[in-house]
Order: structure tokens, then sequence, then C-alpha cells
């Protein structure tokens, strides 16, 4: 979780404006708020959930001190292109990571999602940037459809199958009541009606993955 401190090291304050991802935890822009900055919400890669760095130079501005990148469901943030991006324009980047886990259980979460990507059909799979190494903190697909309806409908029809699948980012932080504001985020509003994150905790069985992927198929993807 981000706290202010990263911030104040920076001297980043009053006046300042930070950019952060809105699909993610409420945590960056929080932080932002704590040290009397603005957080700036930019839009995020539909592939990765990352932030966009198109969309980051976008909703640069003279007061923008930082960016804030966050390593989302275990992918990580174009970190070398956030970078090279601060670096031309003089502001600082600031990488906010998740708990990844030891190393067994990373290994054991790659294989069910290498089992999962293998065996869903009807929903889109998580992707991998090439080169990256995606420790699947989250395993979360997309509900093609109608957005919110149809991926609640999909979590629902999942659970009454005995699968607890989760949404992980209900609410895009932009749209909450704290850090309301007017950006258009096509691409975190569309991620925000359609994502769904399946079990992959390392505790999972063979029979408990094969379920889940039986359970979605069941569905056709789209209810």
């Amino acid at each position: 979780m981000m706290d202010r401190q990263p911030l104040q090291a920076l001297g980043i304050g009053v006046g300042d404006e930070v950019i952060v991802p809105s699909f993610a935890p409420e945590s960056s822009a929080a932080a932002v708020v704590m040290v009397g900055a603005t957080p700036v919400f930019a839009d995020i890669d539909p592939r990765t959930y990352c932030l966009d760095p198109a969309s980051v130079e976008a909703a640069l501005t003279p007061r923008t001190s930082a960016v804030i990148a966050v390593h989302l469901f275990g992918h990580p943030a174009p970190m070398r292109e956030l970078g090279e991006l601060a670096a031309r324009q003089g502001i600082a980047l600031v990488e906010e990571e998740e708990p990844a886990g030891d190393v067994g259980e990373i290994a054991r979460r790659r294989a069910h999602a290498r089992f999962l990507d293998s065996a869903l059909t009807g929903v889109i799979v998580p992707y991998v940037e090439p080169g990256a190494h995606h420790v699947y903190h989250h395993y979360t697909v997309r509900i093609p459809g109608n957005g919110r309806p149809d991926r609640d409908a999909f979590a629902r029809a999942l659970s009454r199958r005995g699968v607890r699948a989760t949404v992980s980012v209900p609410t895009p932080v932009h749209r909450l009541a704290a850090h309301r504001s007017r950006e258009v985020l096509p691409e975190t509003e569309r991620a925000a009606a359609q994502a769904l994150s399946l079990p992959v905790h390392s505790g999972l069985t063979q029979r408990e993955l094969t379920h889940i992927a039986d359970a979605c198929n069941a569905l056709g993807g789209l209810l």
C-alpha cells in the first residue's frame, strides 16, 4: 500500500500535481492528497490494466511533479516507458508495488494461470506483455458482453457453482466521492465494468482449478 513518505521525500506538496491510475487501489491517490498535492488520473492500457504512457503524457501540465506507477494484479507497469517520459519532463517516477509472495507461491500461481489460460473459453484471459514477469496476484479476466450487468451476472452464476470470483476494482478512484474528477478515462471505465478476478492462489488443487474452468466454460462467457 502506498503511503506519503516517498512523496514527502521528493518535496511534493501544495500546488503540485501527481499523475496516478484510477483503475487501482485508492492508496496512491490518498497519499497524494495527504501531502497536500492534487491527484490527476490517467487511463490504462486495456491489456495490462497498468498506466498507459500516452495517457500519462496527455495529462501532464506545468504543475506535474510526479507519476505513480502501480503494478496491478501482478503485471508490472511499463517502467521503462514511464521512466523515459519522466526523465524528458524532469518529473519524478514513484513505483508502488504489490506484495508478490515467495518464489514457491509465485511459481504455483504461474502454473495455475497457464492451466487457466489454456482451459478457459468464452472469457478474455489475462494478457502478459512480452518479456514481463506476471506474478498473478490476481487472475483477472474480461467478461464480454454489455459491461457491468453481464459481469455481475457471471460472478453470481459462478458463486452458485461454488467459485468465488471477485471484482478487484469495483469503482474507479476518479469516481469515488473523495477524489471525484472530470477526467475522461474510457479504458478505465470499460475495465471496471468487465473485469473479474478468478481464484489462482497457490493452495488450489488441480481438481479445484478444473472446476473453475468448467464452471466458467459452462456459462459460455455471456449470460
